[in-house]
């Protein structure tokens, strides 16, 4: 009796935007291709195909991925997030809305993996990631200021053919400056917090 072949697909349960999807995939099928031709989520561009252009970027456990050069098998227990899964409702997430108001994109094919990207840099920088830019890397230095080079650098791997690139940093920079706004209100809410269970 001829040896039966292994199989070339699988189950997975994929955790995308805080829902759960249940699907068979060939081991070959790429996250993007997952996203778009079996769950309709359109949002995530394919652009190289290659992890060169930035289009495909997701959010993988919090981090940026390109979803291209990630295998959907890979996925299956991580948390997944996609454009469609950054606004509250009817409001959009700050990175969108500065997007939106800084005219932070032309055709939009590269928006969404631009958004996710930005979200991403902010988080990164926020944490005390320091990149190619960074003059003083030292931990103790705390984060750098995020200015123009550092956010063409953090961003350098998501292009924009139509040549957007003023208006993206232009758009970081706002989103992150509320960020950073809003956890300093954090952090005095939590001092508030803090001296009242003091004195209590």
């Amino acid at each position: 009796m001829a040896p039966v072949p292994p199989s070339t697909s699988s189950a997975v349960t994929l955790n995308i935007n805080g829902e759960k999807h249940q699907l068979t995939v060939d081991h070959r099928t790429t996250l993007l291709d997952a996203l778009r031709e079996r769950l309709d989520l359109t949002g995530t561009k394919k652009g190289c195909d290659q992890g060169q252009c930035g289009a495909c970027t997701v959010l993988v456990d919090g981090r940026r991925a390109v979803s291209c050069l990630n295998l959907a098998v890979a996925a299956e227990g991580r948390e997944i997030t996609t454009i469609e899964g950054m606004a509250e409702g009817d409001r959009l997430h700050p990175v969108q809305q500065a997007f939106l108001d800084l005219d932070g994109y032309q055709c939009g094919y590269c928006t969404p993996g631009q958004i996710c990207s930005a979200i991403a840099v902010i988080e990164e920088h926020a944490a005390g990631w320091p990149s190619a830019a960074t003059e003083d890397v030292r931990p103790e230095a705390g984060p750098p200021p995020l200015t123009p080079d550092e956010i063409r650098e953090r961003m350098s791997g998501n292009l924009c053919r139509c040549g957007a690139y003023v208006s993206i940093v232009q758009a970081v920079t706002r989103a992150a400056e509320a960020h950073q706004a809003a956890a300093q209100d954090d952090d005095r809410a939590d001092q508030d917090v803090t001296t009242e269970e003091t004195a209590a």
